[in-house]
């Protein structure tokens, strides 16, 4: 076999080898390309689901815990799910998610031992033993992490490993601190051409967790200028938008009832919030950053020069309306002085 057909034979080989991980944290789900196989995982004790939704756990540098989960074969035939833990994280639009089966744990995940595989007869539910062993030296504050029941399936020469989990917020009992960090503050003014709207400022700015413990920031945002200033609002919808230690979130927020005043001022102020169960003894810690730009109000210049012309036109109109007349009343008069000099009758 010739090199070239030896590279395409080996590239078809890689593709058909392929796999690809479909993940969920809300059951029940189905297998792709297998209808026939749907499951459920939720929080349990070690008789059944509990009604939790996630699994919340606070403990010690060094100490051990077990929770439960149970795995609900909703399918009509027995069926052997694998069973993974890992490290949690949140994706860009804010859904909690969990690293791939085959990525090694560096976190939370790490510290949770599971069964490898559990086998569940069809409308079966089985009921999973969690062990969470906290290293000694493990820092506090959050470590997210998570649990889920898998099946793989094959489509098209593709494995796909459909996954269905339970959240686990691991907590570390120390010295709590709930702090962020706000960057990459820009502000852009959008005007009106209409010289009596007000216009509005786009603002855009990151938020990083530097704390240990789960924020929801409530960010607000305010305008000055140099006659006035707006009030502290929170334009963004940045509240109730989780944050976990390490990571960072974009914000977008929109002022708008903002006129052209030259110099804008744009300021942003975060405080956080711890999220879940509110640790006692937190520390939280709110900043603030600010941007300055130049608005200048075109429109209304605009406006003030049309309004300046308009008058001067008219007064030079009034003006030479009012010579025109003028000129003609001295014309009427001297004619008159002529009659009455030389007789005939006035004219009006």
């Amino acid at each position: 076999m010739s090199s070239p057909r030896r590279a395409l034979a080996l590239l078809a080989l890689l593709c058909a080898a392929g796999a690809t991980t479909l993940a969920g944290f809300a059951g029940p789900a189905d297998a792709a390309g297998r209808s026939d196989i749907t499951w459920s995982v939720a929080p349990a004790d070690a008789k059944g689901p509990d009604g939790r939704r996630v699994i919340d756990v606070e403990l010690a540098g060094g100490q051990e815990v077990t929770e439960h989960v149970a795995v609900i074969n909703r399918s009509t035939e027995e069926v052997v799910f694998a069973i993974d833990a890992n490290d949690g994280y949140l994706t860009a639009k804010g859904l909690f998610d969990m690293r791939p089966s085959d990525a090694t744990p560096t976190d939370g995940g790490a510290w949770i031992k599971i069964p490898d595989k559990v086998t569940i007869p069809a409308g079966a539910t089985a009921i999973v033993p969690v062990k969470i062993s906290a290293p000694p030296n493990a820092t506090p504050g959050d470590h997210p992490a998570g649990v889920t029941a898998s099946v793989d399936t094959v489509s098209k020469q593709v494995r796909v490993q459909n996954r269905v989990g339970v959240r686990v917020n691991l907590r570390v009992t120390g010295d709590y601190v709930a702090k962020v960090a706000v960057t990459g503050l820009r502000a852009e003014y959008t005007g009106s051409w209409n010289p009596f709207a007000a216009g509005s400022i786009d603002v855009t700015y990151t938020v990083a967790n530097v704390g240990n413990v789960r924020v929801a920031p409530d960010s607000q945002v305010r305008t000055s200028a140099l006659v006035g200033e707006s009030g502290w609002d929170d334009p963004s919808e940045a509240k109730a938008r989780e944050i976990m230690p390490g990571s960072s979130r974009e914000f977008t927020a929109r002022v708008t009832g903002v006129w052209p005043m030259g110099s804008l001022t744009t300021e942003v102020m975060a405080i956080p919030s711890p999220v879940g169960n509110s640790p006692s003894g937190v520390v939280a810690q709110q900043v603030a950053i600010d941007t300055t730009l130049w608005a200048l109000p075109w429109p209304q210049l605009v406006f003030l020069v049309l309004l300046v012309a308009v008058f001067l036109v008219v007064r030079v109109a009034v003006s030479r309306r009012r010579k025109r007349l003028k000129r003609q009343a001295e014309i009427l008069r001297e004619a008159n002085e002529l009659i009455a000099k030389y007789g005939g009758k006035p004219k009006d």
